[in-house]
């Protein structure tokens, strides 16, 4: 655990990051990698290309969940250990070309101090063994640094890894400890073509430097746009509104909607820290070289009286906060302070110096924002948030105190009346955005979810939206957004108020390759999916059922609990289970709601969070339109996205077993088309004789059997009862494979009971590689799991012959081979 202490002063190093107006500079793109989705650090360099499908990787999950389908994800780490070496605990290990895109631990309230040393192997060699906790605090510096990690303060109550490691032949992570709960997802691949081991030793500046500009800035390359005209409207209640029309092929890349009618929601959890006599802070933030002008903002507890402070920039008083007579207790304030352009114009980054002048006790900050005057438009350009809290982010400033009097968290509020905030709730849930794309519309959510915040207007910053809750604050969306040949933007005005003073700007790209790239389904069309509805008991909620092929990058969350004592966030016990391609086993499982939005320990108790990836902007409870207690989250998956090539199902639990009553609404953010690019073409069932004949099926070693058992998630009370074999010698099958096919998937069906089954994989002669499946389950027996076969071994060709050769104990369990053929 990071220890907090007063210290006199408390200096942090920093990584400077300048304002860039548009995306951060790409570093030299790597070698194709085709289908499989960008490789490395791709992921966050190549943001243009997140519409483009990857068929050719398999998104998987190792975690702690409980085998049995109770709620034991890691409390007593039952389940936390694949098997125990002499390092440690392994949680992940896989054999094959991958990558790990992220992970994800929590225990002791955060702290990750009792789980000892994090060791990861790659190919072989070890690219990280070092204590999790200094991993996590950011200690190792680049590429380890904040947002890349985040510790149990940055998160909520988790820590996580989200640098991507690549990897050609295997890879392992073992904790020293038994780390209770865990996830990491990584992707499969069929081959090693483009990949290229993780380099420990690329810091990968730019990346960093691009995450920390999250929320406020465009993440994707900088692309030339054109605007299209702006539109100053009002919408009536109950009828809707055209504001954007293009046409020919390209890309919608920002969109942005500013609707001052709309007040922020009063409820605000916030960590900050005080100065006393002698005493300062300082740091630095970016703003646009084109500014006319910088709005400097801060937040403060006025419950302290006569706080008085001297504001200079770069080393120039421009006046003094002034926060005069004290006000009761559980209030916020803001107060701002404009910087001349004399000091701004010009540069991308200034030093802000606070320093005591007087106060009834001392000087408290809890957030300062930075709006840069651009041509009249006000933009955000940074955001610091203060406080314990937020040790990334006060580091990646430069933030320092001297004289230090006071650290903490308070949840105040706002003076919005009850009337402002209901009718505010009421556009942000009942207005929604319709996008149409060469026909299709394949975007219709509300208006808050689609901008990150479906509870009210809390302020939000992901890597792909924010919204600024300043009264001059614009709600923005990065998605890229293809077209081939047309788009149209409507609002829908469905909240029963009349929506006035609305300013609308709409930028896109001309592309000539988005036409022909959408209509050949190398890329999906974006969409914004929207679902709500009363939980029902037994059953999972559903963010996404679609079937098609495509990519799911996230979710903005919606959580009204109607439990009105006791535990009232039990819904947040619930885990995501996500099937893809028709398999019945889920391919992630994770350990709980706020576990899958990257905290922990139910927020640390309601302790709201933003990072680029996830976070909670914002609970309520009681009031404010929330009956008991709500919660918005959001969550953003890049190099962790889900792709399908047949179906996706992506659920989550309300409950420790769907046993807990809540209110959900949920939107989901994917690129999708309607084509089916994986098909069933043939079935081996290895235990039916008439199926063996017609496959000539030969097994060396076999014993035959029975198994009545359940399947892992949402069907684990529904028994499967059918023959099944455990071979321990070489296996062979002949197999159909559909014309023209650019890959093949082997899915089998087995007994999973023993963990760690192997299988040297050999297609007409040539070795595949090893099938090797280190899960075991002795309560839900029934596994799906699978193996793809690479294009080179099956391109052009209608059949294949399939040997499987078990490499050592425990006997290769079957009951039958599904052959899915890639088109």
């Amino acid at each position: 655990m990071r220890i907090r202490s007063l210290l006199a002063s408390t200096v942090v190093p920093v990584l400077v990051i300048a304002f860039a107006p548009g995306a951060a500079s790409a570093a030299p793109r790597l070698a194709d990698t085709g289908d499989k989705g960008p490789i490395g650090w791709q992921v966050y360099r190549d943001l243009n290309q997140l519409s483009r499908l990857r068929p050719g990787a398999i998104m998987r999950q190792f975690s702690s969940f409980d085998r049995t389908g109770g709620n034991d994800d890691g409390f007593n780490g039952t389940y936390s250990c694949l098997r125990t070496t002499a390092t440690g605990c392994v949680i992940a290990e896989r054999t094959g070309a991958g990558q790990i895109d992220s992970m994800w631990f929590t225990r002791d309230f955060g702290s990750m101090v009792n789980n000892g040393r994090i060791k990861i192997e790659l190919d072989g060699t070890v690219v990280l063994d070092q204590l999790l906790q200094d991993v996590v605090n950011g200690k190792l510096g680049a590429p380890f640094v904040w947002p890349l990690v985040g510790n149990g303060e940055d998160t909520s109550g988790g820590s996580v890894i989200k640098v991507p490691m690549p990897y050609r032949e295997s890879m392992r992570v073992t904790i020293q400890a038994n780390p209770r709960f865990y996830h990491v997802d990584y992707r499969s691949f069929s081959d090693a073509d483009g990949v290229r081991t993780f380099d420990p030793t690329d810091k990968a500046l730019d990346v960093i430097a691009k995450l920390r500009g999250y929320g406020i800035r465009d993440p994707k390359q900088n692309v030339a746009a054109n605007r299209l005209p702006v539109v100053n409207a009002t919408v009536a209640a109950g009828r809707s509104r055209k504001i954007a029309t293009t046409s020919g092929s390209g890309y919608i890349s920002q969109l942005r909607v500013r609707i001052p009618q709309i007040a922020a929601s009063p409820r605000v959890g916030d960590d900050g820290r005080a100065f006393a006599v002698g005493g300062s802070s300082t740091f630095k933030v970016a703003v646009d070289p084109a500014n006319q002008g910088v709005r400097l903002t801060r937040r403060y507890d006025p419950e302290i009286g006569h706080q008085r402070a001297r504001v200079s920039v770069d080393g120039t008083q421009i006046g003094f906060w002034d926060s005069g007579a004290p006000l009761p207790n559980g209030q916020w304030r803001d107060q701002s302070m404009p910087v001349p352009a004399s000091l701004t114009a010009g540069k991308s980054s200034v030093t802000v110096l606070n320093e005591y002048i007087a106060s009834d006790l001392d000087v408290n900050e809890f957030r300062f924002d930075v709006h840069s005057n651009v041509d009249g438009d006000w933009r955000r350009t940074d955001v610091v948030d203060v406080g314990p809290n937020h040790p990334g982010d006060e580091q990646a400033h430069g933030y320092a105190i001297k004289g230090m009097s006071w650290q903490g968290y308070r949840v105040f509020r706002y003076p919005v009346d009850a009337a402002t905030v209901t009718q505010s709730d009421s556009l942000l849930t009942g207005v929604r955005l319709v996008i149409s794309f060469d026909g299709k519309t394949t975007v219709d959510a509300p208006l808050g979810e689609f901008f990150g915040s479906g509870l009210g207007e809390y302020d939000t910053r992901t890597l792909m939206s924010a919204m600024d809750h300043a009264q001059d604050g614009w709600y923005t969306s990065w998605w890229p957004m293809p077209y081939s040949s047309n788009a149209t933007v409507v609002l829908v005005n469905e909240s029963g108020v009349a929506l006035g003073d609305l300013t609308v700007e709409t930028d896109q790209v001309d592309d000539p390759s988005v036409g022909p790239a959408l209509r050949s389904g190398k890329i999906g069309y974006f969409h914004a999916t929207r679902q709500s509805g009363h939980t029902v008991t037994g059953k999972d909620y559903t963010f996404l059922d679609t079937a098609g092929s495509g990519v799911f990058y996230g979710v903005t969350h919606t959580m009204r609990g109607d439990i009105p004592n006791g535990n009232m966030r039990l819904y947040l016990e619930g885990d995501e289970r996500v099937y893809t391609d028709g398999a019945a086993s889920p391919i992630q499982y994770g350990t709980g709601t706020e576990d899958f939005y990257e905290a922990g320990w139910y927020f640390r108790d309601g302790t709201t969070y933003s990072m680029p990836l996830a976070g909670n902007p914002s609970w309520e409870l009681n009031a404010d339109g929330c009956v008991n207690d709500c919660t918005g989250a959001y969550r953003m998956m890049l190099g962790d996205a889900v792709s399908f090539s047949s179906n996706l199902r992506f659920d989550i639990q309300h409950g420790p077993v769907d046993d807990a009553p809540a209110t959900y609404s949920s939107t989901a953010f994917w690129y999708g088309q309607p084509t089916v690019a994986l098909t069933e073409t043939d079935m081996v069932d290895v235990t039916d004789d008439a199926s063996r004949t017609a496959h000539t099926y030969q097994a060396t070693g076999e014993t035959r059997g029975t198994l009545s058992s359940t399947f892992e998630g949402k069907d684990d009370k529904v028994t499967v009862a059918r023959g099944v074999a455990s071979t321990t010698g070489p296996i062979t099958f002949t197999a159909k494979l559909g014309p023209d096919g650019t890959g093949a998937r082997l899915l089998r069906m087995g007994d999973q009971s023993v963990a760690y089954q192997r299988a040297t994989v050999v297609v007409d002669g040539v070795q595949a590689g090893e099938w090797v499946q280190p899960l075991g389950n002795a309560s839900s027996k029934w596994l799906e799991d699978s193996f793809d076969l690479p294009q080179s071994l099956v391109a052009g060709k209608t059949s294949v012959t399939v040997q499987l050769v078990p490499t050592s104990p425990p006997a290769w369990s079957a009951a039958r081979y599904r052959v899915l053929t890639r088109t």
